[in-house]
């Protein structure tokens, strides 16, 4: 990471780490992935509240209907809050996904 900051933003991720996230906070990044198994409440009290967080919905929330992922979205959206926040699957995307749905996921976030 140390190599990459001066040359772009780093955002980190570990997958499973929520019990570090007060020490990733620390680490001078500018964003930490949190996938979903945290909670946006326990990952924003984790990580200390001030840094930006990415995640956090379950990739495999995308085999719900469009209309349900919408929702799921907003509701992600609303428990972490718009400012420092990066809305992104918790962790890659699953090959078979349709592309209907995960075109929903993106749409919530835009119409957000």
């Amino acid at each position: 990471m140390d190599a990459l900051k001066p040359h772009t933003e780093v955002i980190v991720f570990g997958k499973g780490c929520w019990f570090a996230l007060g020490d990733m906070a620390k680490s001078g990044a500018a964003a930490l992935g949190v996938d979903w198994t945290c909670s946006a409440r326990n990952a924003r009290y984790l990580s200390g509240g001030n840094i930006t967080l990415q995640g956090n919905f379950d990739p495999s929330r995308l085999f719900s209907p469009p209309a349900t992922i919408k929702k799921m979205v907003k509701q992600m959206i609303d428990e972490f809050g718009k400012d420092k926040f990066v809305a992104n699957l918790g962790h890659g995307i699953l090959p078979n996904i349709p592309v209907p749905n995960a075109q929903a996921f993106v749409d919530a976030v835009k119409e957000y």
